[in-house]
């Protein structure tokens, strides 16, 4: 599978936005919104312990400034590029915002929502399915995350008592 430059320049934008996790113990995950033209209308990274909001994930984020700067919730022909396999809650919501496109990094085995446990996004039932490319700079996107937890373990490989678990 061939990889558009667009695709892989919009999951740069979305690890930037990861990184920003840094500081903080959120899981970094960060995501945009892109509007039809390429234009970053939406940024989002992990805040859900920043925040204590258990919906507080990079996608929700990034849906929710992209619909405030357009002033409507309907987000149609723009694509949401995350770092990280949405989970049901994120895809849902791409799908409520009517997303056209949803590109992502890394895939989850444990909770993704785009092919990997579920394919919530590509739903027959559904009347709002948007493209989705996953796969997109993988590599970058999971060591990024393999880094956050590594780092969350103890020195003698034990999980710390929180358990250092997504």
């Amino acid at each position: 599978m061939r990889i558009a430059a667009a695709d892989l320049d919009a999951v740069g934008l979305a690890l930037d936005e990861a990184r920003r996790c840094a500081d903080t113990d959120d899981v970094p995950v960060g995501a945009v919104v892109l509007a039809p033209d390429g234009a970053v209308i939406g940024r989002g990274h992990n805040e859900r312990e920043a925040r204590h909001d258990p919906a507080a994930h990079a996608e929700i984020l990034a849906l929710r400034a992209a619909a405030h700067l357009l002033g409507n919730w309907q987000l149609v022909g723009t694509t949401l590029a995350v770092t990280l396999e949405p989970c049901v809650m994120c895809a849902g919501a791409a799908v409520q915002a009517r997303v056209a496109r949803v590109v992502f990094g890394a895939w989850d085995p444990k909770a993704g929502a785009a092919g990997s446990v579920w394919d919530l996004l590509r739903d027959r039932r559904l009347t709002s399915r948007p493209e989705v490319t996953g796969g997109v700079r993988p590599d970058e996107c999971a060591r990024l995350l393999d880094d956050f937890f590594a780092a969350r373990r103890s020195v003698d490989g034990a999980p710390r008592e929180d358990g250092g678990l997504r």
